[in-house]
């Protein structure tokens, strides 16, 4: 018999752990309760420092995926809680589930999508991420993959948005092997805390103007963020993935 779900976690008790550098995490799926980490080293993806393959590259100008701001966060959530090979169990339990839903709510948290159309017109969702964003600061929360090269495909979109926003800070909270190829490095959490205080503040625009910018082009003037109305930057590219990729030259 499962026990009762417990009402999520408040969206202030959320901000305010971010904030102060701890997260929650399950033991599993099934568990009501949640447990607040501070890790001792904190894998963080320096903005400037995304390391993008020629196959990747490739990847992005290709347009092979159909990428979305905000367009299905809570299946990107459940998508990321689904066992997989080398992962059969989930810290990501229903009521961080729904922790994150009313995060994502109020504003603060945030998924990136990669969608595939088939020949009948119907779209599937094959890849993506989500996190929490705060001042200058976004957390990477969890991505996952269904098709070669959907997570990393959200994850290029991802730092260009941040960078085109005005972002600080981007968080990836535990090192893995996927994160390391792609530019992250680890520093002591003391270090952590100081980037967190200095990324303190409002970006220059929202993530879904930054989104507009890439998805719409040298038709869309937003007015603020790094690079709009620049005719011969990125926006003046051909197509979202080569804005992305455009965009994002100078830090592979």
């Amino acid at each position: 018999m499962h026990a009762p779900l417990r009402p999520p976690i408040p969206v202030e008790t959320l901000l305010l752990a971010y904030r102060s550098g701890i997260f929650p995490m399950a033991d599993r799926r099934e568990d009501t309760e949640v447990f607040w980490v501070e890790p001792r080293e904190r894998a963080i993806l320096p903005l400037d420092g995304l390391h993008i393959s020629k196959s990747l590259r490739k990847v992005l100008r290709s347009d092979g995926f159909t990428v979305t701001l905000d367009r299905a966060f809570e299946q990107v959530v459940r998508a990321c809680a689904e066992p997989r090979a080398d992962h059969p169990e989930t810290w990501i339990s229903e009521r961080i589930v729904q922790s994150y839903v009313g995060l994502h709510r109020a504003g603060h948290a945030h998924s990136v999508e990669c969608w595939v159309d088939s020949a009948s017109g119907e779209r599937t969702l094959v890849g993506g991420l989500y996190g929490v964003s705060f001042d200058r600061v976004f957390c990477g929360e969890s991505m996952f993959s269904r098709a070669p090269n959907a997570s990393k495909v959200a994850l290029a979109w991802l730092v260009a948005l941040l960078r085109q926003a005005g972002f600080a800070l981007l968080d990836c909270q535990f090192m893995t092997e996927h994160l390391r190829t792609m530019g992250a490095i680890e520093i002591p959490q003391r270090d952590y805390r100081r980037r967190v205080d200095l990324a303190h503040g409002r970006p220059a625009t929202s993530l879904g103007t930054a989104w507009r910018y890439f998805s719409e082009g040298a038709g869309y003037a937003p007015g603020a963020g790094a690079g709009v109305g620049d005719a011969a930057g990125p926006a003046a590219a051909s197509s979202p993935g080569q804005r992305i990729a455009q965009s994002l030259t100078q830090t592979s």
